[in-house]
């Protein structure tokens, strides 16, 4: 496969998501982002009610790291996570694979809501996936919205896809590709925690209802409290890191490859509260709680 470049301009249509009235949110399109960072659909800035920016946009340390995003590292040897390519027995390497997220057709756009039809296509043109995005989001408590992103994959191939990460292929720990948030770097460390506790060996790889970090942006505290909203996402581990990024994400295939037969359907739902300030374990349990129970 011939080497890729990984740099590019940034276009795009882009929505802004105003839950009772406040700009929380951009939702860019990514039709104008370069091949290798896989192009697709991305929420940059996400701000919390106060205007602190919780989310980073292409890190000069990774570019195709994208705000909050889905992104998944291989489909059936396509590569729609963007940057280097994981290679069995030769580590990360640049190739010719990126595949793109286009949007196909809007279902809705209001303010705090959209959906949208999206093809993910591989680099010779054929459309590997056909999935429904829906974008919302809601204020939950003084000083915190939640982001609700739902999304159902179809394999359209005609034959069976497999959705492989680093980690199925032989890199330990890797195991990322799914919802991912790439969260800023400020005044004070990022510290995740779950139910479980506060221990990255606990959290890192494992499946919790949900996972919480707390972090800054400056010297501006925030909190983000990520939900599976759905039993199988539920289900699936999370990838944590706060060392030299810090980076949540909702795993699709941690240990073993994904496979999907042709015409089957993948469906993940996951709900991220946003609050300003550093909010105590009881804190964030209410409004996993509150959260929780919303349908």
């Amino acid at each position: 496969m011939r080497a890729a470049s990984p740099d590019g301009p940034l276009t795009g249509e882009a929505l802004t998501l105003t839950p009772g009235g406040t700009t929380v949110a951009r939702y860019d399109d990514g039709a104008g982002l370069a091949v290798p960072l896989a192009p697709r659909p991305y929420l940059h800035p996400v701000r919390t009610l106060r205007g602190t920016p919780v989310t980073e946009l292409m890190p000069a340390s990774h570019r195709h790291h994208l705000g909050a995003s889905l992104a998944v590292p291989d489909v059936d040897g396509a590569n729609f996570w963007g940057g280097r390519t994981f290679v069995p027995g030769h580590g990360p390497v640049w190739l010719d694979n990126h595949g793109s997220q286009r949007h196909r057709a809007w279902l809705s756009r209001e303010p705090g809501h959209v959906s949208h039809d999206l093809d993910w296509t591989a680099i010779d043109g054929q459309v590997l996936l056909a999935e429904r995005r829906t974008v919302a989001c809601r204020p939950v408590a003084d000083g915190a919205w939640a982001l609700d992103i739902a999304f159902a994959l179809t394999n359209v191939a005609g034959r069976p896809l497999t959705i492989r990460s680093p980690a199925t292929q032989g890199r330990s720990g890797a195991g990322y590709g799914g919802f991912f948030w790439r969260a800023p770097t400020g005044a004070r460390p990022a510290r995740p925690f779950g139910p479980a506790g506060d221990r990255l060996a606990d959290l890192h790889g494992a499946s919790a209802d949900w996972l919480a970090l707390t972090g800054s942006t400056g010297d501006r505290d925030w909190t983000l409290i990520f939900l599976g909203h759905t039993e199988a996402t539920r289900a699936d581990p999370w990838f944590v890191r706060v060392r030299d990024y810090i980076g949540v994400g909702s795993s699709l295939a941690w240990q073993r490859p994904l496979v999907l037969a042709p015409g089957e359907v993948l469906a993940r739902r996951i709900v991220t509260v946003v609050a300003d300030g550093v909010l105590s374990a009881s804190g964030v349990r209410d409004l996993v709680a509150r959260v929780g129970s919303d349908p």
